[in-house]
């Protein structure tokens, strides 16, 4: 038995000539010209590799630097807020005979102090301005949200109208009742 597993795993023999022409022809001609064909594939990935993480590291230090640099420059300031009167009026009562009211208090936001001191002086006009608008509402143009953003954009609009040339952000509802 010891003969046979020899036996097999012997290589045959061959002739002289044959074993010459065997080491004489290229080896798998098929496999190099893969082999050439996935050494320029990975070339060419690890360039592009390479490429883009140049190009992404030279992006990143450049706005970077630059971010680094703004960000310090320009503090960004926190709101300044201006309390108002609160306002008592009664409500437009398009041919019905009950009288509805509307109670606002409102709070004016406003980028910074000097905004705050022009508008002390004005406060006389704003008052007005924001007793003839709310007078001529009705309750159905207060209903839902949709109706208080309404409000609240018209409000900041004439706001803005009433002391030009300063402005505010923002018309900030701190109460607001329909009875």
């Amino acid at each position: 038995m010891a003969t046979n597993k020899a036996a097999k795993s012997a290589p045959p023999e061959t002739d002289g000539d044959e074993a010459e022409a065997a080491a004489a022809a290229p080896k798998g001609k098929g496999f190099s010209i893969k082999a050439l064909a996935s050494r320029k594939l990975v070339i060419i990935a690890a360039a592009a590799v390479l490429g883009l993480g140049g190009a992404g590291g030279g992006a990143y230090h450049f706005l970077g630097g630059r971010m680094s640099e703004a960000a310090p420059a320009s503090k960004i300031k926190p709101p300044v807020f201006v309390d108002l009167p609160e306002v008592l009026v009664n409500l437009s009562s398009a041919g019905t005979d009950r009288t509805q009211y509307l109670k606002v208090k409102v709070v004016l936001e406003v980028p910074d102090e000097s905004v705050k001191t022009q508008i002390e002086p004005l406060m006389p006009r704003l008052m007005d301005t924001f007793q003839t608008y709310l007078r001529e509402l009705r309750a159905t143009d207060l209903d839902g949200s949709a109706g208080l953003y309404r409000l609240k954009e018209e409000l900041t609009r004439r706001v803005n109208a009433a002391i030009a040339p300063a402005r505010i952000n923002a018309v900030l509802f701190k109460e607001i009742v329909v009875q």
